[in-house]
């Protein structure tokens, strides 16, 4: 999806998050030359498979409905529930609604707008929020699975890095052009487990950020993750569960324009 997801966490959830990008700081030993391009591509190709193949990646539209729960301190302080619509490759709108009250972001490639009912605000995204989008994107294994990046980074495989009790995951990492790197683990039967970056605090202190999708369900011959969460220096920082998932579904484009009278942004939104 974008498949970015519903495959990947919605992008209006990163607003909980700084937006500072730095690089991460852990290496370990892995093979090299021409050994290592062979096993990326050999995960990426397994990681396609094991998704839906064709169907996969012949997805353009995604239409996801569920809850989000933010948490601090392991303890859930806020619950929202939402839909996130996704058309391929970069347009995203989320509505959130939160006792009664809508919050609705809406990303169109390098512009965006935000709209909050409980604070009767209607504005375009900060420049902060449109990298956090973009951050999205990148940090997520579609991105890597579509080969969205060929003109923006370069692939290395990383090796094998211990996950579970007996198992190891293989790691694959984007370095892209502007120093940002990505790294993105997945199963042996070629799963997507995890995505780990490292992004600077406003005192450049660089703090690791970490998804990890589980509960994975065949929709529309897809295996689609249904649980996703976040982690921030090992402390999970929020929940996403996805009660709903449809694929492909026609999107009118003016979901994405930002309407003159903000009123009709409180109405549910009907696809």
């Amino acid at each position: 999806m974008y498949m970015k997801i519903l495959l990947r966490t919605p992008a209006v959830l990163f607003t909980f998050l700084s937006f500072s990008i730095g690089v991460l700081g852990q290496n370990f030993d892995k093979p090299s030359d021409e050994t290592a391009r062979v096993k990326a591509e050999s995960v990426i190709q397994k990681a396609i498979a094991k998704l839906g193949g064709d169907r996969y990646l012949k997805v353009k539209t995604t239409v996801g409905e569920g809850s989000f729960s933010l948490l601090k301190d392991g303890v859930n302080v806020s619950y929202q529930k939402f839909i996130d619509v996704i058309v391929s490759p970069d347009k995203e709108r989320t509505d959130f609604t939160e006792n009664g009250s809508k919050t609705v972001q809406v990303n169109t490639g390098e512009t965006g707008w935000i709209y909050e009912e409980h604070l009767e605000s209607f504005r375009d995204q900060s420049d902060g929020g449109i990298e956090s989008f973009k951050t999205s994107l990148r940090s997520h294994y579609d991105f890597l699975l579509r080969g969205n990046w060929k003109d923006q980074a370069a692939l290395s495989y990383e090796g094998r890095r211990p996950a579970s009790l007996g198992k190891r995951n293989d790691v694959l990492k984007l370095t892209f052009h502007d120093g940002f790197e990505v790294e993105y683990e997945f199963d042996d039967d070629g799963t997507p487990m995890k995505t780990i970056y490292t992004r600077l605090d406003s005192e450049k202190k660089g703090i690791s950020e970490e998804t990890r999708f589980a509960k994975f369900i065949n929709e529309q011959g897809i295996q689609t993750p249904f649980v996703i969460d976040h982690y921030t220096d090992g402390a999970q920082t929020f929940r996403v569960n996805f009660e709903s998932v449809v694929y492909n579904k026609s999107i009118p484009n003016e979901i994405f324009t930002k309407p003159g009278d903000p009123k009709k942004l409180r109405k549910k939104l009907k696809l």
